[in-house]
């Protein structure tokens, strides 16, 4: 698979604010089942090998799992300060647990659990995420060893069909529109911003 068009100027704007820790940060939105918007920031996790997959980590005892389950569309919304860009990214969510019929995520999956820190290894082992507050010890736990994945610990990818730029410097402002064609590839055109 070729990388898609989009990829070069959000390479660029990660690497532009690499400084800002902030970066690796950005918006997730799914539908909750009753069809009303949520909303939550996640962290960007790197592509998946040679491919244009964004990936991200999630407790399977979270909310945001029923969700994708329900309706798999899902839009992350990045803002870059530095470069005063903007990436929507629209597309299909893929959640892997530690079933999922494709070897090479779940080896995907197995290799981002053992690259996160202790502290976040860590969070998967405390309380279920959403349930009244537990007493503090129960948050008092040693890491898991980063040999395993936990079974409730999951591998989120986004697989986008679309991709909305926009540069926010310059009168006008430049805004670009990315869209998949299934069967021509991506395209690329120049909108008004």
């Amino acid at each position: 698979m070729s990388l898609a068009p989009w990829r070069s100027p959000l390479a660029r704007a990660l690497h532009r604010n690499r400084s800002d820790a902030h970066a690796r940060y950005l918006q997730l939105a799914t539908l909750r089942c009753d069809q009303r918007p949520a909303n939550r920031t996640v962290v960007f996790r790197g592509f998946l090998a040679e491919t244009n997959r964004l990936q991200f980590v999630t407790d399977s005892r979270s909310d945001k799992i029923e969700q994708i389950e329900q309706n798999p569309w899902g839009e992350g919304c990045w803002y870059f300060v530095k470069t005063r860009e903007q990436f929507r990214l629209l597309g299909k969510l893929t959640v892997v647990g530690p079933v999922h019929a494709e070897a090479d995520l779940l080896a995907a999956r197995q290799k981002i659990w053992q690259q996160l820190s202790d502290s976040a290894r860590n969070q998967f082992v405390w309380p279920q995420p959403g349930a009244p507050r537990s007493q503090s010890q129960a948050f008092e736990t040693q890491p898991p060893a980063p040999e395993r994945p936990l079974s409730n610990f999951c591998l989120l990818l986004l697989t986008p069909l679309e991709v909305d730029h926009l540069e926010l410097r310059g009168e006008p402002q430049n805004r670009y529109h990315y869209f998949l064609h299934h069967v021509k590839g991506w395209s690329e055109r120049e909108i008004n911003p």
